[in-house]
């Protein structure tokens, strides 16, 4: 077992392919603790080199609306008025905190997906 840091793609790439080796190794096993310690030097050089940016709120309730076939007037009441719904989905109006609170609710979507920052549209 030689465990290094990975620093360059390369490395990327033979750890990746280590861990498919390893992937069904018992746990608490010499081969299991080599996986679980890749598994984390993998994990350390995708969220450094391929971050995952946060998903935009609107865009996020679009998909689950979708997901759902619920429509936009199915948001009234939930988001607020016709015209609330209409201008929140078309990013004329910023979501409140109550808005946050039906729609995780509701469309079962994460506050801290909901609370994260979008540009409104002029």
């Amino acid at each position: 077992m030689e465990i290094r840091p990975i620093k360059t793609e390369s490395d990327y790439e033979q750890a990746l392919e280590r861990l498919e080796v390893l992937f069904d190794a018992a746990p608490n096993s010499k081969e299991g603790d080599e996986a679980e310690i890749l598994t984390m030097l993998i994990d350390n050089y995708e969220n450094q080199y391929f971050p995952i940016e946060a998903p935009d709120p609107i865009e996020a309730i679009k998909i689950r609306m979708e997901e759902m076939n619920i429509k936009q007037k199915d948001l009234i009441g939930i988001i607020g008025g016709k015209s609330s719904v209409s201008e929140v989905l078309n990013k004329k109006k910023r979501l409140t905190v109550d808005m946050i609170r039906e729609l995780e609710r509701v469309l079962n979507i994460s506050a801290s997906v909901l609370v994260n920052n979008y540009q409104l549209t002029k």
